[in-house]
């Protein structure tokens, strides 16, 4: 079976569309969504109401930080732009969807793989993935072979060998990756809706089950219409015209 991994989509419509579409051509069978369905972009109802559809199919979805700050009692902190997103948000979401993302979970465990959106040492923390050192205290806090994680935009790749020593390196998309089974695997598949390495096509990566393979992809998109719909939100012209970047 072959799994789409897609996470940080940040109510990017746009983004989102043309990476499902992509997974659809690949005859994905199976989708992720990591966390942070919403934030910084202006398509939040569009966007939830298209991870739902999907969940209603079979699909894993998992909570983010930026999902859970919609939520009555959310403390966490935030920058002065995106709680000023988080805001907007609430005003546009449905009570509905508010419950949808009250329901998702921190984890998600299924054969031997793990799907978080954080970590998988203390996923409700929102701790992030730097480098290596969190990489392998992640690694190490589960037992799943393969670990899935969001909330770093940036794709990369890390492994732990069986003499307890982690590599990472940044994968070329495009190219399938094997994951032996004598390592342990944490895969950061990047930002569908709001990448940060320099380039502005949207992330998302296939996992297949039967060959072990995965593969990254980097899938060009209408960013600028995305950019005009955030500013013509009244939302900070900053995230758009990142989106244009990919920075």
């Amino acid at each position: 079976m072959l799994i789409a991994i897609l996470t940080d989509l940040h109510a990017n419509r746009e983004a989102l569309e043309a990476c499902l579409a992509h997974a659809r051509q690949q005859k994905a069978g199976r989708y992720a969504f990591l966390g942070d369905l919403v934030g910084y972009g202006a398509d939040p109802v569009w966007v939830l109401d298209t991870v739902m559809d999907y969940v209603r199919q079979g699909a894993w979805a998992l909570i983010g930080n930026h999902d859970a700050a919609l939520l009555p009692g959310d403390k966490q902190g935030m920058n002065p732009t995106a709680r000023k997103v988080v805001d907007w948000t609430k005003e546009q979401l449905r009570p509905d969807q508010v419950e949808f993302i009250a329901q998702l979970p921190y984890r998600i465990e299924w054969e031997d793989i793990l799907f978080v959106h954080a970590n998988a040492w203390a996923p409700e923390k929102w701790e992030y993935i730097d480098g290596v050192m969190e990489a392998t205290r992640s690694m190490h806090a589960t037992r799943a072979s393969i670990t899935f994680c969001g909330h770093v935009h940036m794709p990369t790749l890390f492994h732990l060998s069986l003499t307890g020593k982690t590599g990472e390196f940044l994968p070329t998309p495009e190219e399938g990756i094997p994951l032996s089974k004598q390592r342990r695997w944490l895969v950061i598949p990047g930002s569908a809706g709001q990448p940060r390495d320099g380039n502005p096509a949207a992330c998302y990566a296939t996992f297949d089950t039967d060959t072990q393979e995965l593969t990254y992809y980097r899938i060009p998109y209408d960013a600028e219409t995305a950019c005009q719909k955030i500013i013509s939100a009244g939302l900070p012209p900053a995230l758009g015209h990142r989106l244009i970047n990919g920075n």
